[in-house]
């Protein structure tokens, strides 16, 4: 091969309505809401980012079916699975599983999930202190 994957640097998020769906993000995970090109959303958190494509986009390409919802993400946090438990709830998100012991890139982590306000299934994870 003459090169390899390194990271992730983003995922398009497809949404019905992107202004909902970026509020719940900077609300309850603590992203930073950012415009870009004009009018584009996007989600940073670290080095990465999340974009938040309309369904719909002109001049947008996307995957073969543009469908909101559909993604399953996981997100990692150094906060305890308590600490996660109770921000979710104190935001008045619904848990829909957790805590449970999930095996992420780096080994053993503890995750809870819920769902955005799009019916994507939202991962928070924590790996053991070193």
């Amino acid at each position: 091969m003459s090169f390899t994957i390194e990271r992730i640097d983003h995922v398009v998020l497809n949404c019905h309505d992107a202004d909902a769906v970026a509020a719940w993000y900077v609300r309850v995970l603590g992203m930073r809401l950012e415009v870009f090109s004009g009018d584009r959303l996007a989600l940073r958190f670290g080095d990465q980012k999340l974009n938040l494509r309309p369904t719909g986009a002109p001049n947008w390409p996307t995957g073969a079916t543009d469908s909101p919802g559909s993604l399953d993400l996981c997100f990692i946090t150094t906060a305890s699975p308590d600490d996660v438990a109770a921000t979710l709830r104190d935001a008045g998100v619904t848990i829909s599983d957790g805590p449970v012991p999930k095996t992420g890139a780096l080994g053993p982590m503890t995750s809870y999930y819920c769902r955005d306000p799009e019916g994507n299934l939202v991962e928070i994870a924590s790996y053991p202190a070193p």
